[in-house]
């Protein structure tokens, strides 16, 4: 129990805290933050990405919030009976408002039920969360249809030019490839940023909410997949290879885990049957090229790999629905909106007299399959145009690709 003098104290000193913080590099995301009556704003996304900062800079365009972080480990033993008592320590600090900001709010459990509250007391809510079950459980047994989401991922391209005041250019773009978008890991060049964020996501966000009895099992399964960024895998196989798992099923909970907390994304191959896509083999990719790096051996130099992730990531912030397709040969990424198969893209690092047919031929397939009449490769740094086949292929740097 906290007693209202400590909350008190809690609520101003974030708030001075606040006052004192850099607003750092504007996100391209904050345009989305509008707040809403009856809809209660929900920002996810793993750690460390900019959810706080992004929040701050939303505060800063609205001038008058309540505002609290359920990190602060003054907060521990705060619950929902408490309520009462933290909107008289808001009302004390900050006066009368309408508008609330809760950062981290998944540390308190029945969150959902205060946001239900204030927005049928017809206030506007923000709110930031590190785990994607969010989106999917707690959402959806209180609040469903009364959430605006939005998904946060470390700094684009773009960001990243503006954080470091780097030009665009092939050199600044390479270096990205290899750096990633985590701030505090773009100013310090340390390792141990992102190594200790792996660490702490696992702790945090898996294992304590999980209840896992071995922490070690899940994190060598997110270092290995982490690893093998861009290949297939299925549950069975992933079995074999940690024996020590006694179950398919238990494979496949660690994998979801580990997506929840948004290290992981799984890709489906296409097929129009529900069932074939939930069997057929899945390609896995990482939220971040630098934590890849980090964490894992032998991608410093592997451009090609780390330019499909960087472009597989590119097309999660934009679409809800993407796929790879495999039939005779293989295409990266097919792209699907509403009922039909818009787009098909191919990557590949530097097109060759040794890569060109095969880049080529599983492209084709994939646009003669869904009659489409423009397909992309996506390169480091070619440029072309070519008729094959009555179909026109554009060979574009993936850095300025626009849908």
């Amino acid at each position: 129990m906290i007693l209202s003098d400590e909350l008190i104290k809690i609520v101003r000193s974030q708030r001075k805290n606040l006052d004192i913080r850099d607003v750092g590099t504007l996100r391209q995301d904050l345009v989305k933050i509008k707040p809403e009556k009856n809809f209660a704003i929900v920002i996810s996304g793993i750690r460390r990405c900019g959810k706080s900062t992004l929040l701050l800079q939303s505060m800063n365009q609205e001038g008058n919030y309540h505002y609290l972080n359920f990190e602060d480990p003054r907060l521990t033993d705060f619950t929902l009976k408490e309520i009462e008592t933290l909107e008289e320590a808001f009302l004390h600090v900050h006066g009368e408002n309408d508008l609330y900001y809760f950062d981290e709010i998944q540390n308190l459990t029945g969150w959902e039920r205060y946001v239900r509250y204030l927005l049928e007391m017809n206030k506007q809510v923000i709110i930031t969360c590190s785990n994607a079950s969010l989106l999917n459980q707690e959402l959806g047994t209180k609040l469903t249809g009364r959430t605006i989401r939005l998904e946060l991922f470390p700094f684009s391209y773009q960001e990243y030019l503006h954080y470091t005041g780097f030009c665009d250019s092939e050199e600044s773009f390479r270096a990205y490839l290899i750096t990633g978008g985590f701030p505090e890991y773009i100013r310090t060049g340390l390792n141990e940023v992102l190594q200790n964020l792996l660490v702490d996501i696992i702790a945090r966000d898996i294992v304590i909410r999980y209840n896992l009895k071995n922490p070690g099992l899940i994190t060598e399964i997110a270092v290995y997949l982490l690893g093998n960024i861009s290949c297939e895998f299925s549950y069975s196989k992933l079995q074999k290879v940690f024996s020590a798992i006694g179950s398919v099923t238990t494979i496949a909970s660690y994998i979801h885990y580990l997506q929840d907390a948004y290290l992981l994304f799984t890709l489906p191959r296409f097929s129009y049957s529900q069932k074939s896509r939930q069997i057929n083999p899945k390609k896995i990719y990482g939220i971040d090229n630098g934590l890849i790096n980090v964490n894992t051996t032998g991608f410093s130099d592997d451009y090609g790999r780390l330019l499909e992730n960087y472009v597989f990531l590119f097309l999660r912030k934009k679409y809800g629905e993407i796929f790879y397709f495999r039939e005779r040969r293989e295409c990266d990424f097919i792209i699907k909106e509403k009922t039909k198969i818009t787009k098909a893209i191919q990557v590949c690092f530097l097109v060759n007299n040794q890569n060109k047919d095969r880049e080529i031929q599983g492209l084709l397939e994939a646009m003669h399959m869904f009659d489409l009449d423009e397909g992309y490769i996506l390169t480091e740094k070619q440029e072309d145009t070519l008729t094959v086949e009555g179909k026109r292929i554009t060979l574009i740097p993936a850095r300025n690709y626009v849908p």
